[in-house]
């Protein structure tokens, strides 16, 4: 399952990244990618490197998906919202290709900062398209999980990126700012059937609880409140998260269930692929490469497990369950 972070700056989405990839790793295999500019995903779960940046790759993961795809010429005629289609190469969520660090038994991916080449000339979207060609061509399966600390704000639609996960969690904080990212993000979601579950941070009595059930309803799923163990962690100090308080340890459990309970959509996931491809086409892409992109899209290709073998993980027994 490829779950998402979305929120306002500072609501705390690193955190509960980090959070949430732990705990998953406890039942099953994550992949942590960090996709924001502020590239703080390492940090928070403790990582001592930084692997290759796949921002910094673009052109090696293009010439490594696309395979044996007779529809795509070259890696310079592929972009980021290209679909795989019959001859791609299709990955799994441990593909070795993608520089990663092993870390609290979560295998972590960036996509780099900003260098001083890329001041003033480029976006970011340019390093974040790595994700989503990683996720366009990823067959993933039960028991899996590809956790990915997005920009923030609204930022996440300045592309197809936002369609590509199973699970979107957005991280409001019980204020005025902390709602309205969520306003932004559930109207533009709503149009192409993304579900928003609002998790709760920062969360200090009932009123916050009060205050966030007023502006946000039924999309709120959980939340967390004030952790002396969160703040020594983000203070370099050593974390686990048996040292999680309990009301802030069944919360991520929550999120987990939400997540496992996700039916797979598949169908739908092949034809936002598709539209995406066709409005970047239109917009800038097919001017840029000199090409009509749309003959990339291959109508007989099936997405997910049909198109290459995946064996069902069980989830660990030591996995734990909401209180």
């Amino acid at each position: 399952m490829r779950v998402a972070f979305v929120g306002k700056g500072g609501s705390g989405k690193t955190t509960l990244s980090s959070l949430f990839a732990r705990y998953a790793a406890q039942c099953g295999t994550v992949v942590a990618i960090d996709a924001d500019i502020n590239q703080h995903l390492g940090l928070a779960l403790g990582a001592t490197g930084t692997p290759r940046p796949l921002g910094g790759m673009i052109g090696e993961i293009k010439d490594y998906l696309r395979g044996d795809n007779p529809r795509i010429r070259d890696a310079a005629s592929m972009v980021k919202t290209t679909p795989p289609g019959r001859g791609s190469r299709l990955i799994r969520p441990d593909d070795p290709f993608f520089p990663s660090e092993r870390v609290e038994g979560i295998s972590l991916m960036v996509t780099g900062p900003f260098g001083e080449d890329d001041l003033g000339v480029a976006c970011y979207h340019s390093k974040v398209g790595a994700v989503e060609l990683y996720l366009n061509h990823l067959v993933d399966g039960q028991g899996e999980y590809v956790v990915v600390d997005m920009t923030a704000g609204a930022d996440s639609f300045a592309s197809g990126l936002f369609t590509r996960f199973d699970v979107t969690f957005l991280v409001a904080e019980p204020t005025r700012q902390g709602v309205s990212v969520y306003r932004q993000y559930r109207d533009h979601a709503a149009d192409f059937g993304v579900a928003v579950s609002v998790v709760g941070n920062k969360v200090q009595d009932p009123r916050d609880v009060d205050f966030l059930r007023e502006h946000v309803g039924d999309d709120l799923l959980t939340w967390f409140g004030h952790s002396p163990a969160v703040r020594a962690m983000e203070q370099g100090q050593a974390f686990t998260l048996d040292a999680l308080e309990a009301d802030n340890h069944d919360a991520l459990a929550v999120l987990l269930k939400r997540v496992d309970a996700q039916p797979k959509d598949w169908e739908r996931f092949g034809a936002q692929a598709a539209e995406f491809h066709l409005r970047n086409a239109r917009a800038w892409a097919d001017r840029a490469t000199g090409e009509d992109l749309s003959t990339q899209i291959d109508p007989e290709f099936v997405y997910g497990p049909a198109s290459i073998k995946v064996s069902p993980r069980r989830h660990m027994e030591a996995c734990p369950s909401p209180a």
